[in-house]
C-alpha cells in the first residue's frame, strides 16, 4: 500500500503525463488489462482516460485495472485514472 506522502509524490510525477489508454463503451477486457500491465512494467506510472460513452462506473474501472495488473490506484480525478506499479526491470521512480 502507498502512504499519503507517496501518493502525493506520484500525483506530482503524473501531472504532466498524457493518458495512454482509453476505456470506452466496451469497458475493461483481458486484452486491455494485458496492455496496461505491459505499459506499467515499462513506465511504472500511467494515466488511463475514461471516455464519455463508458457505461461502467469509473471507480469500478479503476478497481478492475488495478486488480488485473496488481497496480495501485494513485488517484481518480475527473475521467482520468492514475495507476502505479513498481517495475521489475525498468525501475525509474524512487518513492519518498
Amino acid at each position: 500500500m502507498l502512504t499519503g506522502k507517496q501518493k502525493r509524490y506520484l500525483r506530482s510525477q503524473a501531472h504532466h503525463l498524457n493518458p495512454i489508454f482509453q476505456v470506452g463503451k466496451t469497458g475493461v477486457n483481458e486484452n486491455m488489462i494485458t496492455q496496461v500491465g505491459e505499459a506499467l512494467e515499462k513506465r511504472e506510472l500511467i494515466k488511463v482516460s475514461i471516455l464519455q460513452n463508458c457505461m461502467e462506473d469509473k471507480g469500478d474501472v479503476a478497481e478492475e485495472l488495478a486488480e488485473g495488473t496488481k497496480a495501485e490506484i494513485v488517484q481518480i480525478i475527473g475521467n482520468i485514472i492514475v495507476l502505479y506499479k513498481e517495475s521489475e526491470e525498468n525501475k525509474q521512480i524512487v518513492l519518498p
